[in-house]
């Protein structure tokens, strides 16, 4: 049997930080940020909520929806680049706030793609009757590592976690096939240095070229092909690299996400986020293939096809 969700859950902070607020801290403009991101608004944590503060209510909400006690969690893995501190890690944090006490914990830092990577170890630890249930968090308080006076990065970030309980699924359900990667020649490209670092261009064409490219991938190995794919949940970072993939995939809009306008770019959290929005929205179905893509520092990527139901 494969791995698979049995459980979602995300949080999102309160406070909504306009385009049009933005305006009066920089040179910007909603127009500037909208026709080159398709960003409109997004969450930011308040000061007394950390990195392992949200992935705290996401888990619990996951969990609440698995049916799963946290005491049943045998590994924790939280996929981040903003952790509280450096260590003990957000995993062992959240081990603690939910008293998953028989779970072990790690941290995933893998950029943007860091929720991939997590989910790919977890199906590891399934599929050998290592573990029974593994959750698995993607989040992030960028907000704390932006330079608010940059406008080509402040604009779009936000802050946000989704997490997801992991386990085995009935036949022909779960990951079906996967594809990790990374090029560390890239890393001067996106990087942190107090402050997220980027250099927008070389990461656009880096993300265009490899979100197609591994979309497609994962379908071969599978031994699918595009008319099998029922929905596209791409890393939320900027509309043009998702229409992209879309594209390459030639998929209607309607069966993209898009929720980058409403929340940024949220990094290793903006895949489960969507996936949460698109699953309580009724527009995944049971049976449905889904292609979930990211890319991020590293450089990073990854790309999952799962089969969506229990």
């Amino acid at each position: 049997m494969n791995a698979g969700i049995i459980g979602i859950g995300r949080y999102l902070p309160e406070r909504i930080v306009t385009n049009k607020e933005l305006e009066q801290r920089m040179d910007t403009s909603d127009e500037w940020i909208r026709t080159r991101t398709g960003i409109e608004e997004r969450r930011i944590a308040s000061d007394d909520m950390d990195t392992s503060d949200m992935a705290y209510i996401a888990a619990k909400r996951a969990l609440d929806d698995a049916g799963i006690s946290p005491e049943q969690i045998d590994f924790i893995l939280v996929a981040t680049v903003t952790p509280d501190r450096a260590f003990p890690s957000v995993a062992c944090m959240l081990q603690e706030k939910l008293g998953a006490v028989r779970a072990a914990a790690l941290d995933v830092s893998a950029a943007c793609a860091g929720f991939m990577y997590a989910m790919v170890t977890a199906k590891q630890f399934i599929e050998t009757d290592t573990y029974k249930y593994v959750l698995v968090v993607g989040v992030e308080k960028l907000s704390k590592i932006v330079d608010w006076t940059d406008r080509n990065t402040a604009v779009l970030f936000g802050d946000g976690a989704g997490a997801v309980v992991m386990g085995k699924v009935s036949e022909g359900r779960g990951i079906v096939s996967f594809e990790l990667g990374a090029d560390g020649t890239g890393g001067k490209y996106l990087y942190e240095d107090d402050y997220v670092v980027m250099n927008g261009r070389e990461v656009f064409k880096f993300a265009v070229r490899q979100m197609g490219e591994s979309c497609i991938r994962v379908l071969e190995k599978a031994g699918l092909t595009k008319a099998d794919v029922d929905f596209l949940i791409p890393h939320q970072a900027n509309i043009r690299i998702m229409e992209a993939a879309r594209e390459r995939l030639e998929l209607p809009v309607d069966r993209m996400s898009i929720t980058v306008n409403k929340y940024g770019n949220t990094s290793a959290a903006s895949i489960p986020i969507s996936l949460v929005e698109e699953v309580e929205a009724g527009r995944i179905q049971d049976g449905d293939l889904i292609i979930m893509v990211g890319f991020g520092g590293g450089l990073t990527w990854g790309a999952i096809a799962l089969r969506w139901g229990k």
